[in-house]
């Protein structure tokens, strides 16, 4: 089995009928379903940047397209449930849950830390105003003009 191999035939076969198709899609259709979960699990499991990912698994941009794609209309959600699902039918999945109590306690000089939650002030002054700070400048007077009369 290749360094590469991430989903075996029966995951996949699990896997496959839950993904969406290109079928009736404008455009190019979709690379091979396979490759690219495949790339994508790869990518989580390493911690890669979507640019390292190995050329085995096609360019980089599709996976990341397709993970994105994925993700804003909800196909990984509702992979989850379908999974969860099956494995709670098949009562594979424990549902026990476990509570730990225990308490942490904060260093010393943790204990007086400021709790500012808005940020800095800087931050919310207008670009404006921002600008005119950061450059010094402040309205003053024209030196080359007469004083004013009496």
């Amino acid at each position: 089995m290749p360094r590469t191999a991430v989903l075996t035939d029966a995951q996949w076969a699990r896997l496959a009928p839950l993904l969406p198709s290109s079928e009736g899609r404008r455009g190019r259709p979709f690379r091979d379903d396979r490759r690219v979960l495949e790339g994508i699990i790869y990518r989580y499991r390493c911690g890669l940047p979507w640019r390292d990912v190995p050329a085995e698994f096609g360019p980089w941009q599709t996976l990341w397209k397709r993970h994105r794609r994925y993700s804003g209309d909800g196909t990984w959600d509702h992979i989850l449930a379908a999974l969860l699902i099956e494995a709670d039918a098949a009562e594979v999945l424990g549902w026990a849950v476990s509570v730990d109590s225990t308490i942490i306690r904060a260093h010393q000089h943790a204990a007086t830390l400021k709790r500012d939650t808005g940020g800095r002030i800087e931050l919310h002054e207008s670009a404006r105003r921002t600008s005119r700070s950061r450059a010094g400048t402040v309205p003053r007077r024209a030196v080359d003009e007469d004083p004013p009369a009496r």
